[in-house]
């Protein structure tokens, strides 16, 4: 199976078809400027930020989290429309909303390492195959090629069983020019690439997921009030000023989005209309066949595929 990559007038429907296919698609030149903008905001804080320790994030690797506060471009590269749409697709039947999952910078230096591969979803306990709990994308900072760290890539491995391996004939790399982007649900196999070559890649990696899951960047945190009244409203809300459903996220007993309007705390407010109405139409999660399979013993457990908690180079 290869790894489908598609312009970036392409239809959205088009796109929506692959990535419910392939689990994964390139789309190439997806926002070229607005990526520039937002790595050149961002090299000081690379040029700051440690080495990782250990093979899983690079002894050549820099992650920096927290984009929200550090990048104004990295504003718009998250409320993208094209990514926006994908996010109603295959997270908001399962959600009445989504939320920002994780931001960050993912730069790989000569001589790391190949990541052993994973499922960012495996940071929660489901079974695979299973709904899709993160929509990831990986933006092109620089030039992604095979020889400097490309991200590693299995497509169609959403729909594997739990226990499947990716042979090495499976893995491909999304090689693409800085400004595309690479679109993965979350229960793809991937992994960040080895690099070889004598430059370096960054990519700006931002994750999306079901609004009634715990994030994997605690955004409650990283955007106080104080940072969220100066961001776009679509932004402010995915960071968690607004209700993940019908009770589902209120503060003082009310909407948390007052948190951030002029609008006083009532304490009387944990729902809309809308939202009562939307949670009425939600595909439900069934724990019974798929998700429930009891665990493996300790001893067959393969280290190599356990899911680290911090985030991964990607």
């Amino acid at each position: 199976m290869a790894l489908q990559r598609v312009d970036a007038d392409t239809p959205i429907d088009a796109i929506e078809a692959i990535v419910e296919a392939d689990g994964c698609v390139v789309i190439e030149n997806l926002a070229t400027d607005l990526v520039a903008r937002a790595r050149d905001e961002l090299e000081t804080h690379i040029e700051g930020a440690p080495f990782g320790p250990g093979n899983f994030h690079g002894e050549f690797a820099k992650n920096v989290e927290g984009l929200v506060g550090k990048s104004d471009a990295a504003h718009q590269l998250i409320i993208d429309d094209t990514v926006m749409a994908l996010c109603d697709r295959f997270l908001r039947p399962n959600c009445v909303n989504y939320q920002v999952n994780y931001t960050g910078i993912m730069h790989l230096e000569p001589g790391v390492e190949a990541q052993e591969v994973h499922r960012d979803a495996d940071m929660y306990p489901f079974r695979h195959p299973s709904p899709t709990t993160i929509l990831a994308t990986m933006w092109a900072g620089t030039d992604f090629t095979k020889a400097n760290g490309g991200t590693q890539v299995v497509p169609g491995s959403h729909r594997w069983e739990h226990g499947r391996k990716a042979r090495p004939d499976e893995i491909l790399y999304a090689e693409m020019p800085a400004g595309s982007i690479l679109i993965y649900l979350g229960g793809v196999v991937h992994g960040g690439g080895a690099n070889i070559s004598n430059t370096k890649r960054t990519g700006i990696s931002v994750q999306y997921s079901l609004g009634w899951l715990r994030q994997e960047e605690n955004l409650h945190l990283a955007v106080p009030p104080e940072l969220a009244r100066t961001l776009p409203d679509r932004l402010a809300r995915l960071c968690g000023y607004e209700f993940g459903g019908p009770f589902n996220g209120f503060v003082h007993g009310d909407d948390p989005h007052r948190l951030i309007e002029d609008t006083p705390l009532s304490g009387r407010c944990h729902s809309y209309p809308e939202l009562n109405d939307a949670a009425s139409k939600l595909q439900r999660f069934r724990w019974g066949d798929i998700e429930a399979v009891p665990t493996p013993p300790e001893s067959e457990i393969d280290e190599g595929n356990r899911y680290n908690t911090v985030a991964d180079m990607n």
